[in-house]
């Protein structure tokens, strides 16, 4: 039985993925900051663990009370929704310690295990944001640019150790609890002078029927890890497909465009 650590699972995407892999008969370690085991079924097969992914010490505890693990999948993240102008920089550091240097913390920490068998796989979870500029999401769109960076060098860096780094881009989904568990971070980030244009790009998501569900994005991720191509992105719901297609770099491997090498 093969075993997936998930982060982020209090909810939406982590939620759902940590259920999907689970009724698919893998052993799925569910992470959450602060663990709820009513959340899933109670199982066999299935772990919930404390994980704050901006503080080493969690990460070492976790990795190791989860014990060998051939898939990890970075979910866990912050949502950030304001004009940049009033942002603080504080608030733009918190999202990049989650969205960015947790990502890269927890894949440095499992790559060891990885190398050593020779066998693994990484996902990362970015944003639609990635594949089109939008307004009022900079910084959010900024921490998750990073990533996509980061996992097209590593996805050449180990392939020589057949360790395989994914990226799954999900859209906009109106569903989750992005607004609602960032709503005491993003207050006042919405000033006067942009209180207008926020309803105008607000309004325009509300009239698009093309949207992502939790759904989406926990069967993007079981695609990404069990696809054995070179795929490098998978975009996650109707809205990311629509956008991965008119992005001329969404079909390419990163070995495609990895023109240095």
């Amino acid at each position: 039985m093969k075993t997936v650590l998930i982060t982020g699972c209090s909810s939406g995407y982590g939620l759902e993925t940590a259920r999907h892999f689970h009724t698919k008969g893998w052993r799925v370690v569910a992470t959450m900051r602060v663990p709820r085991t009513d959340l899933l079924p109670a199982s066999a097969s299935l772990q919930v663990l404390p994980l704050d992914v901006t503080r080493p010490e969690s990460i070492a505890s976790t990795l190791e009370a989860a014990g060998p693990i051939d898939v990890l999948v970075n979910n866990a993240g912050l949502g950030l929704f304001g004009a940049f102008e009033v942002t603080p920089m504080a608030t733009v550091r918190d999202i990049f310690d989650t969205n960015t240097f947790g990502t890269m913390a927890m894949t440095q920490a499992v790559l060891p295990q990885f190398r050593a068998r020779r066998a693994g796989v990484v996902v990362n979870v970015t944003s639609s944001t990635t594949l089109t500029p939008m307004p009022l999401v900079a910084a959010y769109t900024a921490s998750k640019a990073a990533i996509e960076g980061f996992t097209e060098s590593l996805a050449l860096e180990l392939e020589a150790f057949n360790v395989r780094v994914k990226l799954v881009e999900p859209g906009y989904a109106p569903t989750t609890r992005f607004a609602a568990n960032g709503a005491e971070r993003m207050q006042g980030l919405v000033p006067e002078a942009y209180v207008s244009y926020a309803q105008s790009v607000f309004a325009k998501l509300g009239q698009s029927a093309a949207v992502t569900s939790e759904q989406d994005v926990a069967e993007a991720v079981w695609l990404a890890v069990n696809d054995v191509a070179p795929t490098l992105r998978y975009a996650a719901g109707a809205d990311a497909v629509a956008l991965a297609a008119r992005n001329p770099r969404f079909a390419g491997t990163a070995r495609e465009y990895a023109d240095v090498l």
